[in-house]
């Protein structure tokens, strides 16, 4: 449960809605008809045949490069349940922070937006942005290279996102709706402020959109952003935020020893 809660309250770091998310993923962890919890993925079996295939639906892993050089995996689902080819536009799904692609598919397939999506005959794609455990590549860089995390959300919305847009526009040959949560609003916004992607887009679904932290109700979700001070970490060599690492570990202990914060009472001060 100490783990649980954890993670649960990590997740709030920059979202509040992203960490809902997460939680819903700890305490509903959903299994494939084969038995394979999406908490416990393996990185290198991919998307597709973890989580899309065992539940019958067809599925494609692909990838693109970004400009700065960042191979991110993408996942297309050309058909629902039934077989019967997409008659529908492409979609594109963005996931939030600290999460990924499998945010869309966490759920049975008839509460899941993607699987709902590509029943409705819908092209399905799904992102995965870059540091996540599915688009872990870079054209010269290893995670392991303190540099490969040298970047912010500002690299997501000016490299990320146009290359997905870009791939998917390009083997689809039609324009996309854009599907995005908690960060992936905020990425989106970013762009499409600059006039960017317009051209390629039909439409813009955003989910719990997300821009500034400072309005937030939450003492929760304050003081951990308050207390996330990432400078500080990249100082220190940290530059992968492991949801379960050490330091992990010491935010959380801060969070919830500053006052009016008890961590016992989760949604009391969650909400």
């Amino acid at each position: 449960m100490a783990e649980i809660l954890a993670t649960q309250i990590l997740a709030i770091l920059f979202c509040l809605t992203a960490a809902a998310a997460a939680a819903r993923t700890k305490f509903y962890s959903f299994n494939s008809q084969d038995g394979t919890s999406v908490s416990s993925l393996n990185a290198n079996d991919g998307i597709c045949k973890s989580v899309v295939e065992p539940q019958g639906y067809a599925c494609q892993e692909h990838t693109v490069t970004t400009k700065d050089g960042y191979i991110l995996s993408l996942q297309r689902m050309p058909s629902g349940l039934s077989g019967q080819a997409a008659d529908k536009p492409p979609v594109l799904l963005q996931h939030g922070l600290m999460m990924d692609g499998v945010t869309w598919l966490m759920n049975l397939p008839d509460e899941s937006l993607a699987f709902i999506l590509a029943d409705s005959g819908y092209d399905v794609w799904i992102a995965n942005s870059r540091g996540t455990r599915f688009s872990r590549g870079h054209a010269s860089l290893h995670p392991n290279d303190s540099v490969y995390w040298d970047w912010t959300w500002d690299e997501l919305a000016a490299y990320d996102l146009p290359a997905t847009f870009q791939y998917v526009h390009d083997q689809t040959g039609q324009n996309l709706h854009y599907v995005g949560h908690s960060q992936g609003t905020l990425i989106a916004f970013a762009a499409f402020s600059q006039e960017k992607l317009l051209n390629m887009l039909r439409s813009a679904v955003l989910l719990s959109p997300i821009a500034y932290l400072n309005q937030m109700p939450s003492p929760l979700a304050r003081g951990a952003a308050d207390l996330f001070l990432a400078e500080d970490l990249y100082w220190l060599g940290l530059h992968e935020f492991v949801p379960r690492g050490q330091a992990a570990n010491k935010l959380l202990k801060d969070i919830c020893s500053k006052p009016g914060i008890n961590c016992s009472d989760f949604m009391t001060v969650f909400t």
